[in-house]
């Protein structure tokens, strides 16, 4: 059974007998994770296990997890600081913050692989400019060239770790102030201004062989009448054309407020995939979950299925044992460890 186009969460630390039914429908290709999945590294490990076991070719496992506030498992995992934190340190040493992305990447990969998933939806790309009530110091900078360097140097140690990267939100989710979570998020510049200034991390990073993209739950009211997951003006004739996007675009979470404008859960889940999306994301949400694999109709494209299959985690990962027996990543979760305290404890609060 090929992998389908909807990625769900399930219920707890252990897979229940709806979980199961519900990640063995065809339209299913994924799972992510949350807090709620992780009681410690042993059971984190088992519940993966078992996802795999599921299906063939094995579901995709991710995870929100980047460090800062949105880091979701914890006990036992490096804390990674919040990017912002990498940001500053470019402002005072290129190179340093450079190496220091790349350690806190490969640290990132290294331990989420070797607990049994495939990749976390991570770096954030957006732009810093002080206002986003959910961005916040989840973004590296204000300047694209920082975002940039950053981020290439974040997916570097991402790909060290057995990881593909998901960059987010496109086009740039950092200048609305409000929380698609809660809101519909409205930014109202021109194209060529969120072109010239927000998309520049986007285009790089693509340039740079980028393998995954979120796009932003965010009306551009200048550019489409739809949120950018739903617009197959920014998924097709910007992203795919323009910037030449060839990895895999996954919908943001459909249950969240930003994409209610898309109808009920059927009708967004086909807006997104008609404009462009490869996976729909829908999350917290069981009985909407079984109302959407009980309605949606659709056939994923063998291009799709492609960009799919190069999400699945890379080289057979290490144990943790063996990784804490390397003295390269002993150094290098030294290094991420001063990153935090430099940048003091209210990164994890």
């Amino acid at each position: 059974m090929s992998l389908g186009p909807v990625m769900l969460d399930v219920v707890g630390t252990v897979l229940t007998a709806d979980d199961v039914r519900r990640l063995q429908h065809p339209l299913v290709g994924g799972v992510i994770l949350f807090a709620r999945n992780f009681e410690n590294g042993e059971q984190l490990t088992a519940l993966t296990a078992s996802i795999h076991a599921l299906r063939q070719p094995p579901l995709l496992i991710a995870v929100d997890h980047e460090g800062g506030r949105v880091q979701r498992f914890r006990a036992g995992f490096t804390q990674i600081p919040p990017m912002r934190a990498f940001g500053k340190i470019w402002d005072k040493d290129r190179k340093k913050a450079q190496m220091l992305a790349e350690d806190a990447g490969w640290i990132l990969a290294a331990e989420l692989r070797a607990h049994g998933v495939d990749f976390s939806f991570t770096p954030i790309l957006d732009m810093d400019y002080g206002d986003s009530l959910v961005i916040g110091d989840r973004a590296f900078h204000l300047d694209p060239r920082a975002i940039n360097e950053l981020a290439f140097h974040l997916m570097q140690g991402l790909k060290k770790g057995g990881m593909a990267a998901v960059g987010k939100h496109f086009p740039g989710h950092g200048y609305v102030t409000a929380d698609s979570h809660v809101s519909i998020p409205v930014d109202d510049r021109t194209f060529d201004q969120i072109a010239q200034n927000d998309m520049q991390p986007f285009r790089q990073m693509i340039d740079e062989g980028l393998p995954a993209i979120m796009p932003a739950h965010v009306i551009y009211a200048q550019v489409d009448d739809q949120p950018a997951g739903f617009s197959t003006k920014w998924l097709q004739k910007v992203l795919r054309e323009r910037l030449g996007f060839n990895g895999v675009i996954f919908s943001d979470d459909l249950s969240m407020e930003g994409a209610s404008v898309g109808g009920d859960v059927t009708a967004r889940s086909l807006k997104a995939l008609q404009a462009g999306c490869d996976m729909i994301l829908l999350c917290n949400q069981p009985a909407l979950a079984d109302e959407l694999l009980a309605n949606l109709v659709w056939k994923m494209s063998a291009q799709s299925m492609v960009r799919l299959a190069r999400m699945h985690g890379g080289h057979h990962p290490e144990s943790l044992a063996v990784l804490e027996s390397r003295q390269a990543f002993r150094q290098a979760k030294a290094n991420v460890a001063m990153v935090g305290q430099a940048a003091g404890d209210d990164l994890f609060n």
